[in-house]
């Protein structure tokens, strides 16, 4: 995807998603924030692969925390499963949206870490409040915190819509989404 540049001079704004209700609010909050500064708009989302923290066969504690890798899915078909996420995000809330310039970028590495980065060059960070973060419910917001502590820019965090049973089971099962639609 594209590098982090500015066009006609114009910082960026800089949104991060993750397929999230609170992304798709705080991606529909970034393009009309943009349309009215005349500004691009940089869409990011961050993937990784393999890494620690996970339970092992559902046990929690109890089972351990390994690293882990999913047997017949390559770094690379991920990385064309984190594209699609990103044209889906994109093509949900901005479809049809004239009058901005949009940036795609997907890389891989950790969300806060990797918004971070792409921040540095941006005018204005923004985030949902609430996303598919690896340990759902235990750390509610980790990434919008990190980047409201650490960003070089201001940044808005967006309020998600009031969560759905069927939001809280897409979080538990967004690995195994990712996973088939890859």
């Amino acid at each position: 995807m594209s590098k982090n540049t500015k066009s006609d001079g114009v910082a960026a704004l800089v949104v991060g998603v993750d397929g999230s209700a609170g992304a798709a609010a705080a991606l529909g909050w970034a393009v009309t924030e943009a349309r009215l500064r005349k500004a691009p708009l940089r869409v990011v989302h961050a993937w990784t692969y393999g890494y620690s923290g996970m339970p092992v066969g559902g046990l929690g504690a109890a089972g351990g925390f390994v690293s882990y890798v999913w047997p017949g899915i390559s770094p690379q078909d991920l990385q064309r499963g984190a594209e699609n996420l990103l044209e889906k995000a994109i093509g949900e809330v901005a479809g049809g949206v004239e009058g901005v310039e949009i940036d795609r970028q997907v890389a891989e590495g950790g969300a806060a870490e990797t918004l971070l980065g792409v921040a540095a060059t941006g005018d204005l960070l923004v985030v949902g409040s609430r996303g598919h973060g690896g340990f759902v419910g235990l750390l509610p917001g980790s990434v919008s915190q990190q980047c409201v502590h650490y960003a070089p820019c201001p940044v808005v965090v967006v309020q998600a819509p009031k969560a759905t049973a069927a939001d809280d089971e897409l979080a538990r099962s967004g690995a195994t989404e990712i996973a088939t639609a890859v």
